[in-house]
């Protein structure tokens, strides 16, 4: 079992206490239903009875057998045993949502034994009905139990199941970013390497031929460099059949993108803040690519909203804000590693040296804060050469 964390251990102590109060408000009522009047000694029982539930998420058989012996001190001693019902009834619980049902089962059996021997101390003329009451009891408690067992099991499972399948897409992603440079770098390298040790080894006994061979490297390396920018426009795109030759997006062509979005119902506002200036393309595709995918987030999830993009222009950052006030996303739909887009986003970011975060607004609404280093120097020379073309 893990720790109890604050929270818990401060509501199951506050139920311990309210179930100790009404045991012992119930037991105020023992001599009008002709039993015993408390005393100190049972009302210590009766404390022993409920208060160690509190512990139950930590020591859940140890609070069983503490509460069980304590009610049958109590029920040996002559006091009015359905005082001492309440902690043996949540511990049983307790017990069957976190163990086997076998050991559940032996616990429910161990807890209706408890109350046939209260029936036979007391007299009770009705022993057929308490053991009827104790089956029971026992048996809708192990029943709960179970489910809540169960039901917890399969959210650790799906919440696994979650993470690993953000894993796959991160590596997924990876995987795809290392073929796309893999094919696009390795035919144009090979080919400058060539030529280049033809240039040098014929420059003075060759010239034209020299000169030939620097043509090609220039040809070549020209080549190398649209496919890489091609490379960076079509990464990210779900569809693999998509045109490849369409100019890549850049901070230029925000104000389209938000015509897109406002014509599809989404009233959006751009601000800029501080001086506009060309940017490496790699670093204004992954501004314009977390702007685009924030935007689709917020015309599908946010409901009747109103969406802001803010561009701030740093000495050496980029910093793009996107905001939304609306009222249909919800903590619960963005779970720290679910969904392809904040994955896609996250590792964009990455790739160029920045940060993001990504959730949900204090005062209603959605999120989105991407910090970009602007040069090569800022982001530690990792991740992104392709930003520089």
């Amino acid at each position: 079992m893990r720790p109890l964390t604050p929270r818990p251990l401060l509501v199951d102590t506050l139920i311990a206490v309210g179930m100790a109060v009404v045991a012992v408000l119930l037991g105020q009522e023992s001599r009008s239903q002709g039993w015993p009047e408390l005393d100190a000694r049972a009302y210590v029982l009766v404390a022993l009875a409920h208060l160690p539930v509190a512990l139950r998420g930590r020591w859940p058989l140890a609070v069983f057998a503490v509460v069980q012996a304590a009610a049958i001190v109590y029920t040996t001693l002559g006091y009015w045993p359905v005082v001492c019902t309440f902690g043996s009834m949540l511990a049983l619980y307790t017990v069957a949502s976190v163990r086997p049902v076998r050991t559940a089962l032996a616990c429910a059996a161990c807890m209706t034994g408890v109350w046939a021997y209260a029936g036979v101390v007391s007299h009770t003329p009705s022993m057929a009905s308490v053991l009827g009451q104790a089956l029971l009891y026992c048996s809708v408690l192990v029943w709960f139990g179970h489910l809540a067992r169960r039901s917890a099991e399969l959210t650790r499972r799906l919440r696994a199941e979650q993470a690993e399948r953000a894993r796959r897409a991160v590596a997924e992603e990876r995987g795809r970013i290392a073929r796309e440079l893999h094919d696009v770098v390795a035919h144009h390298m090979s080919v400058i390497s060539v030529q280049a040790g033809l240039a040098r080894f014929v420059f003075d006994s060759n010239p034209g031929r020299a000169r030939g061979a620097l043509g090609t490297i220039a040809d070549t390396s020209g080549e190398a460099l649209e496919e890489l920018r091609r490379m960076l426009q079509v990464l990210r795109e779900e569809d693999p059949e998509a045109p490849e030759r369409a100019p890549m997006p850049t901070l230029a062509r925000l104000g389209e993108l938000l015509d897109r979005v406002r014509a599809g119902g989404l009233p959006v506002d751009l601000a800029v803040a501080g001086t506009e200036r060309p940017l490496p393309p790699g670093v204004e595709l992954c501004a314009y690519r977390v702007v685009q995918e924030a935007l689709t987030n917020a015309l599908k999830h946010a409901g009747p909203a109103h969406a802001r993009v803010e561009l701030r222009y740093g000495s050496h950052e980029l910093t793009v804000r996107v905001t939304d006030d609306g009222q249909g996303t919800i903590p619960a739909r963005v779970p720290a590693g679910g969904g392809h887009g904040l994955i896609g986003m996250r590792e964009r970011a990455k790739l160029y040296g920045g940060t993001i975060t990504v959730g949900p607004r204090s005062e209603g609404g959605f999120e989105v804060l991407l910090d970009l280093p602007t040069s090569a120097a800022e982001r530690g020379g990792t991740g992104a050469p392709e930003a520089e073309l």
